[in-house]
Protein backbone atom coordinates (compact mmCIF):
# COMPACT_ATOMS: atom_id res chain seq x y z
CA UNK A 1 0.00 0.00 0.00
CA UNK A 2 2.79 2.37 0.81
CA UNK A 3 4.53 1.47 -2.46
CA UNK A 4 1.39 2.25 -4.47
CA UNK A 5 1.03 5.60 -2.74
CA UNK A 6 4.63 6.48 -3.46
CA UNK A 7 4.19 5.60 -7.14
CA UNK A 8 1.02 7.71 -7.36
CA UNK A 9 2.71 10.64 -5.70
CA UNK A 10 5.67 10.43 -8.06
CA UNK A 11 3.34 10.28 -11.09
CA UNK A 12 1.45 13.34 -9.86
CA UNK A 13 4.65 15.27 -9.34
CA UNK A 14 5.86 14.32 -12.84
CA UNK A 15 2.55 15.46 -14.36
CA UNK A 16 2.72 18.81 -12.62
CA UNK A 17 6.31 19.34 -13.78
CA UNK A 18 5.36 18.45 -17.37
CA UNK A 19 2.49 20.94 -17.30
CA UNK A 20 4.72 23.68 -15.91
CA UNK A 21 7.35 23.05 -18.56
CA UNK A 22 4.74 23.10 -21.36
CA UNK A 23 3.26 26.34 -20.05
CA UNK A 24 6.70 27.97 -19.88
CA UNK A 25 7.51 26.82 -23.42
CA UNK A 26 4.23 28.27 -24.71
CA UNK A 27 4.88 31.59 -22.98
CA UNK A 28 8.42 31.73 -24.35
CA UNK A 29 7.22 31.02 -27.91
CA UNK A 30 4.54 33.70 -27.64
CA UNK A 31 7.12 36.18 -26.39
CA UNK A 32 9.42 35.41 -29.31
CA UNK A 33 6.62 36.01 -31.79
CA UNK A 34 5.89 39.44 -30.31
CA UNK A 35 9.54 40.46 -30.17
CA UNK A 36 10.38 42.93 -33.06
CA UNK A 37 12.84 41.64 -35.61
CA UNK A 38 15.22 43.54 -37.85
CA UNK A 39 12.85 43.31 -40.80
CA UNK A 40 9.67 44.04 -38.85
CA UNK A 41 11.07 47.39 -37.75
CA UNK A 42 10.85 48.59 -41.36
CA UNK A 43 7.49 47.25 -42.47
CA UNK A 44 4.07 48.78 -42.83
CA UNK A 45 2.80 48.34 -39.20
CA UNK A 46 5.13 51.15 -38.01
CA UNK A 47 3.34 53.65 -40.26
CA UNK A 48 0.53 55.71 -38.75
CA UNK A 49 -2.94 54.43 -39.66
CA UNK A 50 -4.06 55.44 -43.15
CA UNK A 51 -0.65 56.69 -44.32
CA UNK A 52 0.00 53.62 -46.45
CA UNK A 53 -3.29 54.12 -48.28
CA UNK A 54 -2.61 57.81 -48.90
CA UNK A 55 0.89 57.13 -50.23
CA UNK A 56 -0.43 54.52 -52.66
CA UNK A 57 -2.65 57.06 -54.45
CA UNK A 58 -0.13 59.91 -54.68
CA UNK A 59 1.29 60.73 -58.11
CA UNK A 60 4.58 61.81 -56.56
CA UNK A 61 7.33 59.39 -55.64
CA UNK A 62 7.09 58.75 -51.88
CA UNK A 63 9.71 57.57 -49.41
CA UNK A 64 9.29 57.20 -45.63
CA UNK A 65 12.45 57.14 -43.49
CA UNK A 66 12.85 56.12 -39.85
CA UNK A 67 15.17 57.63 -37.23
CA UNK A 68 18.08 55.57 -38.59
CA UNK A 69 17.55 56.81 -42.17
CA UNK A 70 16.34 53.37 -43.20
CA UNK A 71 13.56 53.18 -45.76
CA UNK A 72 10.32 52.13 -44.10
CA UNK A 73 8.11 52.58 -47.16
CA UNK A 74 8.87 53.51 -50.78
CA UNK A 75 6.62 53.68 -53.80
CA UNK A 76 7.45 51.90 -57.04
CA UNK A 77 8.04 55.29 -58.70
CA UNK A 78 10.77 56.03 -56.14
CA UNK A 79 12.57 52.84 -57.14
CA UNK A 80 12.09 53.65 -60.83
CA UNK A 81 13.71 57.07 -60.40
CA UNK A 82 16.62 55.47 -58.55
CA UNK A 83 15.91 57.27 -55.28
CA UNK A 84 16.07 54.08 -53.19
CA UNK A 85 18.82 51.49 -53.50
CA UNK A 86 19.63 48.72 -51.05
CA UNK A 87 17.02 49.90 -48.57
CA UNK A 88 18.63 53.36 -48.32
CA UNK A 89 17.88 56.76 -49.81
CA UNK A 90 20.59 57.14 -52.48
CA UNK A 91 20.35 60.91 -53.06
CA UNK A 92 22.62 62.66 -50.58
CA UNK A 93 20.97 66.15 -50.71
CA UNK A 94 17.57 64.59 -49.96
CA UNK A 95 19.05 62.57 -47.10
CA UNK A 96 20.53 65.73 -45.55
CA UNK A 97 17.16 67.47 -45.87
CA UNK A 98 15.48 64.55 -44.12
CA UNK A 99 17.94 64.71 -41.21
CA UNK A 100 17.44 68.45 -40.82
CA UNK A 101 13.67 68.04 -40.86
CA UNK A 102 13.84 65.24 -38.28
CA UNK A 103 15.91 67.49 -36.04
CA UNK A 104 13.83 70.71 -36.14
CA UNK A 105 10.47 69.54 -37.59
CA UNK A 106 10.46 72.13 -40.39
CA UNK A 107 9.13 71.36 -43.88
CA UNK A 108 11.71 71.81 -46.62
CA UNK A 109 11.54 71.89 -50.41
CA UNK A 110 14.24 72.06 -53.08
CA UNK A 111 14.63 71.47 -56.83
CA UNK A 112 17.47 69.22 -57.93
CA UNK A 113 19.02 67.92 -61.14
CA UNK A 114 19.82 64.24 -60.79
CA UNK A 115 21.76 61.99 -63.18
CA UNK A 116 19.39 59.81 -65.18
CA UNK A 117 19.61 56.21 -64.03
CA UNK A 118 20.92 53.64 -66.48
CA UNK A 119 22.20 56.06 -69.15
CA UNK A 120 25.74 56.93 -69.98
CA UNK A 121 24.74 60.32 -71.34
CA UNK A 122 24.82 63.54 -69.37
CA UNK A 123 21.06 63.94 -69.32
CA UNK A 124 19.70 65.32 -66.07
CA UNK A 125 16.49 64.39 -64.30
CA UNK A 126 14.80 67.51 -62.91
CA UNK A 127 12.90 66.85 -59.69
CA UNK A 128 11.24 68.80 -56.88
CA UNK A 129 11.77 67.25 -53.42
CA UNK A 130 9.64 68.09 -50.37
CA UNK A 131 10.42 66.73 -46.89
CA UNK A 132 8.02 66.82 -43.93
CA UNK A 133 7.87 65.14 -40.50
CA UNK A 134 5.52 62.18 -40.19
CA UNK A 135 4.78 61.63 -36.53
CA UNK A 136 7.55 61.77 -33.95
CA UNK A 137 9.95 59.27 -35.51
CA UNK A 138 9.36 59.19 -39.27
CA UNK A 139 10.09 61.58 -42.13
CA UNK A 140 8.13 61.71 -45.40
CA UNK A 141 9.85 62.58 -48.68
CA UNK A 142 7.77 63.44 -51.75
CA UNK A 143 9.56 63.78 -55.11
CA UNK A 144 7.92 65.19 -58.25
CA UNK A 145 9.47 64.60 -61.70
CA UNK A 146 9.69 67.98 -63.47
CA UNK A 147 11.68 66.80 -66.49
CA UNK A 148 8.79 66.77 -68.95
CA UNK A 149 7.40 70.07 -67.68
CA UNK A 150 10.78 71.73 -68.16
CA UNK A 151 11.12 70.29 -71.64
CA UNK A 152 7.70 71.59 -72.63
CA UNK A 153 8.53 75.01 -71.21
CA UNK A 154 11.81 75.05 -73.15
CA UNK A 155 9.99 74.15 -76.39
CA UNK A 156 7.44 76.89 -75.81
CA UNK A 157 10.17 79.39 -75.01
CA UNK A 158 12.04 78.49 -78.19
CA UNK A 159 8.80 78.73 -80.15
CA UNK A 160 8.15 82.26 -78.89
CA UNK A 161 11.74 83.26 -79.67
CA UNK A 162 11.48 81.83 -83.18
CA UNK A 163 8.15 83.54 -83.83
CA UNK A 164 9.58 86.85 -82.66
CA UNK A 165 12.57 86.47 -84.95
CA UNK A 166 10.51 85.40 -87.97
CA UNK A 167 8.06 88.27 -87.53
CA UNK A 168 10.80 90.81 -86.95
CA UNK A 169 12.49 90.07 -90.28
CA UNK A 170 9.65 91.03 -92.68
CA UNK A 171 8.42 93.84 -90.41
CA UNK A 172 11.89 95.35 -90.30
CA UNK A 173 12.21 95.01 -94.08
CA UNK A 174 8.88 96.76 -94.59
CA UNK A 175 9.98 99.60 -92.33
CA UNK A 176 13.24 100.12 -94.22
CA UNK A 177 11.55 99.87 -97.62
CA UNK A 178 8.92 102.41 -96.64
CA UNK A 179 11.69 104.86 -95.68
CA UNK A 180 13.39 104.17 -99.00
CA UNK A 181 10.15 104.92 -100.86
CA UNK A 182 9.79 108.23 -99.04
CA UNK A 183 13.40 109.20 -99.85
CA UNK A 184 12.96 108.25 -103.52
CA UNK A 185 9.64 110.04 -104.01
CA UNK A 186 11.01 111.89 -107.06
CA UNK A 187 12.33 108.71 -108.71
CA UNK A 188 9.46 106.65 -110.17
CA UNK A 189 11.67 103.70 -111.07
CA UNK A 190 13.08 103.44 -107.54
CA UNK A 191 9.62 103.78 -106.03
CA UNK A 192 8.34 100.96 -108.24
CA UNK A 193 11.29 98.74 -107.32
CA UNK A 194 10.90 99.37 -103.60
CA UNK A 195 7.15 98.90 -103.80
CA UNK A 196 7.69 95.50 -105.41
CA UNK A 197 9.99 94.48 -102.58
CA UNK A 198 7.43 95.70 -100.06
CA UNK A 199 4.80 93.53 -101.68
CA UNK A 200 7.08 90.48 -101.41
CA UNK A 201 7.77 91.11 -97.73
CA UNK A 202 4.07 91.76 -97.03
CA UNK A 203 3.20 88.45 -98.69
CA UNK A 204 5.82 86.64 -96.62
CA UNK A 205 4.44 88.21 -93.45
CA UNK A 206 0.89 87.24 -94.42
CA UNK A 207 1.94 83.65 -95.09
CA UNK A 208 3.77 83.44 -91.78
CA UNK A 209 0.80 84.71 -89.79
CA UNK A 210 -1.57 82.38 -91.64
CA UNK A 211 0.63 79.33 -91.02
CA UNK A 212 0.92 80.24 -87.34
CA UNK A 213 -2.87 80.33 -87.19
CA UNK A 214 -3.09 77.00 -89.04
CA UNK A 215 -0.55 75.37 -86.73
CA UNK A 216 -2.38 76.62 -83.64
CA UNK A 217 -5.67 75.32 -85.03
CA UNK A 218 -4.43 71.82 -85.83
CA UNK A 219 -2.82 71.55 -82.39
CA UNK A 220 -5.89 72.63 -80.44
CA UNK A 221 -8.86 71.48 -82.51
CA UNK A 222 -10.24 67.96 -82.64
CA UNK A 223 -10.47 67.08 -86.35
CA UNK A 224 -12.99 64.31 -85.65
CA UNK A 225 -15.63 66.81 -84.59
CA UNK A 226 -16.12 67.85 -88.23
CA UNK A 227 -14.87 64.62 -89.78
CA UNK A 228 -16.29 63.25 -93.01
CA UNK A 229 -15.27 60.85 -95.78
CA UNK A 230 -12.86 62.76 -98.03
CA UNK A 231 -11.95 61.63 -101.55
CA UNK A 232 -8.21 61.39 -102.05
CA UNK A 233 -8.41 62.43 -105.72
CA UNK A 234 -10.11 65.69 -104.67
CA UNK A 235 -7.37 66.42 -102.15
CA UNK A 236 -4.71 65.75 -104.79
CA UNK A 237 -6.46 67.96 -107.35
CA UNK A 238 -6.68 70.80 -104.83
CA UNK A 239 -3.01 70.47 -103.89
CA UNK A 240 -1.94 70.44 -107.54
CA UNK A 241 -4.08 73.47 -108.34
CA UNK A 242 -2.51 75.31 -105.41
CA UNK A 243 0.99 74.83 -106.87
CA UNK A 244 0.16 75.04 -110.57
CA UNK A 245 1.57 78.54 -111.04
CA UNK A 246 4.90 77.81 -109.30
CA UNK A 247 5.28 74.55 -111.22
CA UNK A 248 4.52 76.25 -114.54
CA UNK A 249 7.08 78.97 -113.87
CA UNK A 250 9.79 76.34 -113.35
CA UNK A 251 8.46 74.03 -116.11
CA UNK A 252 7.91 71.24 -113.57
CA UNK A 253 5.61 68.41 -114.64
CA UNK A 254 3.16 67.15 -112.01
CA UNK A 255 1.74 63.64 -112.36
CA UNK A 256 -0.83 61.84 -110.23
CA UNK A 257 -1.98 58.23 -110.17
CA UNK A 258 -3.82 55.64 -108.11
CA UNK A 259 -6.07 58.11 -106.32
CA UNK A 260 -9.44 56.94 -107.67
CA UNK A 261 -11.98 55.34 -105.28
CA UNK A 262 -9.86 56.03 -102.20
CA UNK A 263 -11.31 57.87 -99.21
CA UNK A 264 -9.96 58.91 -95.83
CA UNK A 265 -11.86 60.01 -92.74
CA UNK A 266 -11.08 63.41 -91.30
CA UNK A 267 -11.27 67.17 -91.51
CA UNK A 268 -11.23 68.12 -95.17
CA UNK A 269 -9.60 71.51 -94.63
CA UNK A 270 -6.74 70.14 -92.52
CA UNK A 271 -6.08 67.23 -94.86
CA UNK A 272 -6.03 69.56 -97.88
CA UNK A 273 -3.59 71.87 -96.11
CA UNK A 274 -1.28 68.98 -95.18
CA UNK A 275 -1.13 67.47 -98.66
CA UNK A 276 -0.85 70.93 -100.21
CA UNK A 277 2.20 71.67 -98.05
CA UNK A 278 3.90 68.47 -99.21
CA UNK A 279 3.27 69.21 -102.88
CA UNK A 280 4.32 72.85 -102.47
CA UNK A 281 7.59 71.82 -100.82
CA UNK A 282 8.26 69.34 -103.62
CA UNK A 283 7.81 72.06 -106.25
CA UNK A 284 9.83 74.69 -104.36
CA UNK A 285 12.81 72.38 -103.80
CA UNK A 286 12.86 70.84 -107.29
CA UNK A 287 15.06 72.13 -110.11
CA UNK A 288 13.47 73.43 -113.28
CA UNK A 289 12.21 70.95 -115.91
CA UNK A 290 11.88 68.04 -113.45
CA UNK A 291 8.92 65.96 -112.33
CA UNK A 292 6.82 65.80 -109.16
CA UNK A 293 4.77 62.62 -108.70
CA UNK A 294 1.76 62.09 -106.45
CA UNK A 295 0.61 58.52 -105.97
CA UNK A 296 -1.80 56.79 -103.59
CA UNK A 297 -2.59 53.23 -102.62
CA UNK A 298 -4.39 51.18 -100.00
CA UNK A 299 -2.37 49.26 -97.41
CA UNK A 300 -3.72 46.42 -95.27
CA UNK A 301 -2.98 46.89 -91.57
CA UNK A 302 -4.03 44.94 -88.43
CA UNK A 303 -5.96 47.92 -87.02
CA UNK A 304 -7.70 48.73 -90.30
CA UNK A 305 -6.72 49.60 -93.85
CA UNK A 306 -4.55 52.66 -94.39
CA UNK A 307 -4.41 55.05 -97.32
CA UNK A 308 -0.90 56.04 -98.30
CA UNK A 309 -0.29 59.20 -100.34
CA UNK A 310 3.30 59.75 -101.47
CA UNK A 311 4.77 62.92 -102.97
CA UNK A 312 8.05 62.34 -104.84
CA UNK A 313 10.37 64.98 -106.24
CA UNK A 314 13.71 65.05 -108.07
CA UNK A 315 15.17 67.80 -105.92
CA UNK A 316 18.39 68.26 -104.01
CA UNK A 317 17.56 65.68 -101.34
CA UNK A 318 17.96 65.86 -97.58
CA UNK A 319 20.96 64.89 -95.49
CA UNK A 320 20.70 62.37 -92.66
CA UNK A 321 21.25 65.13 -90.09
CA UNK A 322 18.49 67.29 -91.56
CA UNK A 323 16.04 64.38 -91.77
CA UNK A 324 16.03 64.22 -87.97
CA UNK A 325 14.83 67.81 -87.72
CA UNK A 326 12.78 68.69 -90.76
CA UNK A 327 9.48 68.33 -88.88
CA UNK A 328 10.52 70.88 -86.27
CA UNK A 329 8.81 74.23 -86.39
CA UNK A 330 10.82 76.92 -88.24
CA UNK A 331 13.56 74.47 -89.22
CA UNK A 332 14.75 74.92 -92.81
CA UNK A 333 17.04 72.59 -94.72
CA UNK A 334 18.23 75.45 -96.92
CA UNK A 335 17.49 78.83 -95.26
CA UNK A 336 18.63 80.78 -98.33
CA UNK A 337 16.24 78.93 -100.62
CA UNK A 338 13.44 79.22 -98.06
CA UNK A 339 13.84 82.98 -98.05
CA UNK A 340 13.78 83.02 -101.84
CA UNK A 341 10.60 80.94 -102.02
CA UNK A 342 8.89 82.61 -99.06
CA UNK A 343 9.01 79.48 -96.91
CA UNK A 344 8.27 79.86 -93.22
CA UNK A 345 9.54 76.54 -91.88
CA UNK A 346 6.08 75.64 -90.53
CA UNK A 347 4.70 73.59 -93.42
CA UNK A 348 6.04 70.19 -92.37
CA UNK A 349 5.20 70.84 -88.72
CA UNK A 350 1.58 71.35 -89.80
CA UNK A 351 1.69 68.12 -91.82
CA UNK A 352 3.01 66.21 -88.80
CA UNK A 353 0.29 67.46 -86.48
CA UNK A 354 -2.49 66.84 -89.00
CA UNK A 355 -1.29 63.26 -89.54
CA UNK A 356 -1.03 62.57 -85.79
CA UNK A 357 -4.43 64.05 -84.97
CA UNK A 358 -6.05 61.87 -87.66
CA UNK A 359 -4.46 58.69 -86.33
CA UNK A 360 -1.79 58.50 -89.04
CA UNK A 361 1.83 59.45 -89.61
CA UNK A 362 4.13 61.16 -92.06
CA UNK A 363 7.51 59.68 -93.05
CA UNK A 364 10.32 60.71 -95.36
CA UNK A 365 12.83 58.95 -97.58
CA UNK A 366 15.55 61.02 -99.15
CA UNK A 367 19.04 60.81 -100.58
CA UNK A 368 21.26 63.73 -101.52
CA UNK A 369 21.11 64.37 -105.23
CA UNK A 370 18.29 61.83 -105.76
CA UNK A 371 15.26 63.67 -104.45
CA UNK A 372 12.82 63.00 -101.64
CA UNK A 373 9.59 61.11 -101.01
CA UNK A 374 7.22 62.26 -98.28
CA UNK A 375 4.56 59.70 -97.44
CA UNK A 376 1.34 60.58 -95.64
CA UNK A 377 -0.46 57.57 -94.14
CA UNK A 378 -4.04 57.98 -92.95
CA UNK A 379 -6.76 55.54 -91.86
CA UNK A 380 -9.23 54.72 -94.60
CA UNK A 381 -12.80 55.98 -94.20
CA UNK A 382 -14.95 53.41 -92.45
CA UNK A 383 -12.58 51.90 -89.90
CA UNK A 384 -10.79 55.21 -89.49
CA UNK A 385 -12.95 56.58 -86.71
CA UNK A 386 -12.05 53.82 -84.27
CA UNK A 387 -8.40 53.98 -85.21
CA UNK A 388 -8.21 57.76 -84.82
CA UNK A 389 -9.81 57.60 -81.38
CA UNK A 390 -7.00 55.28 -80.29
CA UNK A 391 -4.41 57.90 -81.33
CA UNK A 392 -5.28 61.19 -79.58
CA UNK A 393 -4.23 64.48 -81.09
CA UNK A 394 -0.57 65.37 -80.79
CA UNK A 395 0.18 68.06 -78.25
CA UNK A 396 2.70 69.71 -80.52
CA UNK A 397 5.37 70.06 -77.87
CA UNK A 398 8.00 67.55 -78.90
CA UNK A 399 9.69 69.39 -81.71
CA UNK A 400 13.18 69.54 -80.27
CA UNK A 401 16.05 67.80 -82.08
CA UNK A 402 15.94 64.03 -82.10
CA UNK A 403 12.16 63.70 -81.90
CA UNK A 404 11.25 63.63 -85.54
CA UNK A 405 8.00 62.19 -86.84
CA UNK A 406 9.91 60.17 -89.39
CA UNK A 407 10.34 56.70 -87.89
CA UNK A 408 11.16 55.05 -91.24
CA UNK A 409 14.04 57.10 -92.70
CA UNK A 410 15.29 54.18 -94.76
CA UNK A 411 12.02 53.27 -96.47
CA UNK A 412 12.70 52.95 -100.22
CA UNK A 413 11.17 55.57 -102.48
CA UNK A 414 7.53 55.10 -103.34
CA UNK A 415 7.00 53.80 -106.85
CA UNK A 416 4.20 55.72 -108.64
CA UNK A 417 1.55 53.62 -110.31
CA UNK A 418 1.94 52.99 -114.06
CA UNK A 419 0.49 55.39 -116.62
CA UNK A 420 -0.12 58.32 -114.26
CA UNK A 421 -2.32 61.18 -115.30
CA UNK A 422 -0.11 64.11 -116.27
CA UNK A 423 -1.41 67.39 -114.89
CA UNK A 424 -0.23 70.38 -116.88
Amino acid sequence: MDVNAAVAAAAAIAGVLTGVIAMLAFRWSERDQKRPTRTSLHTDPVLPPGVDTVLSVLRSSAVVLDEADAVVKASSAAYALGLVRGGKLSVEPMLLMARDTRRDGEIRQVELDLPRRGTGRGEALAVSARVAPLGSRLVLLLVEDLTEARRIEAVRRDFVANVSHELKTPVGALSLLSEAVMDAADEPDAVQRFAGRMQIEATRLTNLVQELIDLSRVQNDDPLEDAEPVRVDELVAEAVDRCRHQAGTKQITMAAGGTADLRVWGNRGQLAAALGNLVENAVNYSPARTRVGIAARRLTAPGGDMIEVAVTDQGIGITEKDKERIFERFYRVDPARSRATGGTGLGLAIVKHVAASHGGEVTVWSAEGQGSTFTLRLPEAGAARDRAQQHPAHDGLDDEPGRSSSPHPHTPPYEPLPAPEVLP
